[in-house]
C-alpha cells in the first residue's frame, strides 16, 4: 500500500476541495481498502466523509423515500418502509456481500463499487479501466465473470453492484453536489456510463462531485417487485446474472407498467426495455414469462468464457417474473 495523507472532511465543501486536489473519498471503505492494498488505487490523499450529515432515511412530502448516501446497507435493508414498499431494493441489499460488510458499506459507496474483473484487480496485467491505453486483458483472456452486454474490445468489465440494478427498477434518482455547491438529481439509469472512448470514466461524476442521497419516488410503490441473483455460492459472491423486476397490473390482471433491469452481465446496470415491452398489456403466465425472458440477451456479445451467461440471464429474468407473479 502506498503511503497517503488522511483528513476527515469538515463539510461537503471541504470534501470537494480535497477531491479537486486529487484526494479520494472513503466512507465504509469495504472496497477502497482492497483497492489500496492491491495498489489499484494509489492516491496521495484520502478524504474521510463519514462525518458529513448524509445519513438517515426519511419520507418526503408526497411519499418519496430519501436515503442518505452514508446510510449503511444493512440499515437500509432493515428499514420497514423500504421493505414494505420497495421489496426489490431490500432483496438486492439482502443479497449483497455478507452481514459484516453490509454493516460497514454505504449506499453511496456501493453505487461506486469497482469491477471485480481479474485484470483490473491485477496491476501486472493490461486494463484500459485501470491504465488507459494499455489494452483489455479480459477480451482474449480469462473472461468467465465479464460482460456480455455493453462491452467492446476496449473493456468488458462488469459493474458488480446489486443495489443500482434494483434502483433502476424503482425509477430511483441520485442527488449529486458539484464542487461549486450546485446540486441536481440524476436518474439511476443514467448514472453509470458505457466504457466507450474512456473505460476509466465509469459514472457521470465530475471532479469534486459528492453523492448526497438516493430518492425512490412514491409511484414506484404501486409496483410489485422482486430480485433474483445467480451466483457461485450463497453468500458473499458477486452476481453471475441477476434480474430486478417491478410490475404494476390493472384490475384485469394485465401488466400496465414494467421495469426490468439486469446485473452481473453488463458493463453498467442494464435496463431491459425489450423485455418490458413483451409484458405490457398481457396477463402473466408461463408462456408470457418465457417469451419476455427470451429477449433479455438481445444485442449480447459473449466471449468464449462467458457465453454461459446467455441462458443464465434469460433464466434469471424468467424466474424473477414467474416468482413475482406467483407462478413458480
Amino acid at each position: 500500500m502506498q503511503p497517503f495523507a488522511y483528513a476527515a472532511a469538515a463539510d461537503a465543501a471541504a470534501a470537494s476541495a480535497a477531491a479537486l486536489r486529487g484526494a479520494e473519498y472513503i466512507a465504509g471503505g469495504t472496497d477502497m481498502l482492497q483497492l489500496l492494498q492491491e495498489r489499484v488505487r494509489r492516491p496521495e490523499e484520502i478524504a474521510d466523509v463519514n462525518g458529513l450529515p448524509l445519513g438517515g432515511i426519511t419520507e418526503e412530502p408526497g411519499g418519496a423515500l430519501r436515503l442518505g448516501a452514508l446510510v449503511r446497507l444493512q440499515e437500509a435493508a432493515d428499514h420497514a418502509a423500504l421493505r414494505q414498499r420497495f421489496a426489490v431494493v431490500a432483496e438486492a441489499l439482502d443479497a449483497t456481500a455478507s452481514p459484516m460488510v453490509r454493516h460497514m458499506a454505504t449506499l453511496g459507496g456501493n453505487l461506486l463499487q469497482r469491477t471485480r474483473c481479474l485484470y483490473f484487480r491485477d496491476v501486472t496485467t493490461p486494463c484500459n479501466k485501470r491504465e488507459p491505453g494499455s489494452g483489455c486483458g479480459a477480451w482474449d483472456g480469462e473472461n468467465r465473470h465479464n460482460a456480455i452486454l455493453g462491452g467492446s474490445e476496449r473493456c468488458i468489465a462488469v459493474q458488480p453492484s446489486d443495489l443500482p440494478v434494483a434502483l433502476i427498477a424503482v425509477d430511483a434518482e441520485v442527488l449529486l453536489r458539484h464542487a461549486d455547491g450546485a446540486e441536481h438529481w440524476v436518474p439511476m439509469e443514467d448514472f453509470h456510463l458505457l466504457p466507450t472512448e474512456h473505460p476509466e470514466i465509469e459514472t457521470v461524476l465530475r471532479p469534486g462531485d459528492l453523492i448526497l442521497a438516493i430518492r425512490i419516488p412514491a409511484h414506484a410503490a404501486l409496483r410489485r417487485s422482486h430480485y433474483v441473483k445467480v451466483r457461485d455460492r450463497a453468500s458473499f459472491a458477486w452476481a453471475l446474472a441477476s434480474a430486478a423486476v417491478a410490475l404494476r397490473t390493472g384490475d384485469d390482471g394485465r401488466v400496465e407498467e414494467a421495469r426490468i433491469a439486469a446485473g452481473g452481465v453488463a458493463t453498467k446496470p442494464w435496463r431491459l426495455p425489450q423485455v418490458e415491452q413483451v409484458l405490457l398489456g398481457r396477463r402473466l403466465d408461463a408462456a408470457c414469462a418465457a417469451e419476455a425472458a427470451a429477449r433479455a440477451t438481445e444485442g449480447a456479445l459473449p466471449r468464449p468464457g462467458n457465453a454461459y451467461k446467455l441462458p443464465m440471464l434469460r433464466a434469471a429474468v424468467e424466474r424473477a417474473i414467474l416468482e413475482l407473479g406467483g407462478l413458480a
